[in-house]
Parts: C-alpha cells; structure tokens; sequence
C-alpha cells in the first residue's frame, strides 16, 4: 500500500510540473478566425484537460463571452492576439469564478488596457502576471506533499483496507478547505474592486452633472 500511496503522489507531482501557461512568442502573429482561435486554444492547453473529450473553448461559448462583454467584438470576425490573451484570463477564471465576477476583474483591465498602443498593454500584463507561474507551481508543489503526507497520519486506528480511501478523503477535504478560503478571499477582494469602481462612476457622473449646471 505505500508504494501506491507514494506513486498516486508521484504521478499528481508529475501531472503539475507539466502544467505550462502559453507563451507570449507562442501566441499568433495573425488575427484569426473563430474556428482557428478554438483550435490554436484547445492545442496549447491539452494538458489542462481532465477528460480527453473535455473541450477547452467552443465557438457557443466565445459568443456568449462577447454577449456578457467579457470579450470585446472581433474586427471583421477576425480576433487579435489580445482576444486570444482575454480569452486565456477568462478559461482559468472560469472554473471558480462566476460570469459576473470575472466581469468584475476582466472589464476595468480590458475597458483601458485593450488595444492600448501607449504605455502598458494587454500583453505587458499578461507577461508580468504569468511570469510568475514558475514560482508559484514551486510552493503549491510542496503545499501538496505537506498537505498529502498529513493525510497520512489520519484514521491511525483502522484496518489497513480501509485505511487508503480515508487518506485519500482526508487529503480532498484538506484541498478543498484550503480552496474554500481562497475563493473566499478572492470574492471579497472582487466586491471591494466593485465597490470602488461603483465609487468612481458615482464621482464622474456628478462632476459632469456640476460642470454642466455651472455652464448653464
């Protein structure tokens, strides 16, 4: 049994250290078209699949991306390489994040970094945020064997038979709780950029009411 328990490790450890996020210079140079957008994204990011079926972007959903104003609209059906960095952001959000959340993240980054040709981009941002993969794959990886040898020393006084399943459940609650936080932490810090924004929408509308009760 420890040698199965040090192998389903192992092959967890490995399965992470193959996770890879897509370059920049792996990124088209062309605008493409929407079944060639689907095809590059679900190529760069097999790996992330549970399920070899699994599809990692369909032309449904960058549709309804665009209907949410999560995607800004294409230019002549075609899409940028900063569509394709957009649509990056919005495949690792989705699988915790709800529609209205990564709006709430996602908008005020595109709405003023989209398409900007002066200062800081779209794919600056990109550059910086997932340069630090690398390090961070680093300390979950040790996370994990912390987390997985734990759940080890759990249930001590049950028969060996039965003594793996409930490791194995005990290390999925430890996981979950520690996603649990996160999520949680990640939300509020999404309500107060809201918050904030909401703010500053305020702010203007009434400036521009003042100056324009001023001018009459």
């Amino acid at each position: 049994m420890s040698n199965d328990i040090h192998e389903f490790l192992r092959e967890v450890l490995d399965k992470l250290q193959k996770i890879d996020y897509v370059k920049p210079e792996e990124l088209p140079n062309i605008d493409l078209y929407m079944d060639q957008v689907t095809t590059f994204m679900d190529s760069q990011l097999a790996s992330t699949k549970r399920h070899e079926d699994d599809k990692i972007l369909t032309k449904t959903m960058i549709n309804n991306y665009a209907k949410n104003n999560l995607l800004p609209p294409p230019a002549k059906k075609k899409y940028s390489k900063e569509h394709i960095l957009a649509l990056l952001f919005i495949y690792y959000f989705k699988s915790l994040l709800s529609i209205s959340d990564i709006q709430n993240i996602l908008n005020p980054i595109t709405d003023k970094y989209f398409g900007n040709t002066d200062g800081l981009s779209l794919q600056d941002i990109y550059n910086e945020v997932f340069g630090l993969e690398h390090e961070e794959i680093q300390h979950i990886l040790k996370d994990l064997a912390k987390k997985y040898k734990t759940s080890l020393k759990t249930f001590k006084d049950v028969p060996e038979d039965e003594a793996e399943p409930l490791h194995k459940f005990a290390f999925i609650c430890m996981l979950s709780f520690d996603v649990y936080i996160k999520k949680m932490i990640i939300e509020q810090t999404i309500d107060k950029l809201a918050a904030s924004s909401d703010t500053t929408k305020k702010s203007k509308r009434t400036s521009s009411k003042t100056m324009h009760k001023e001018k009459e």
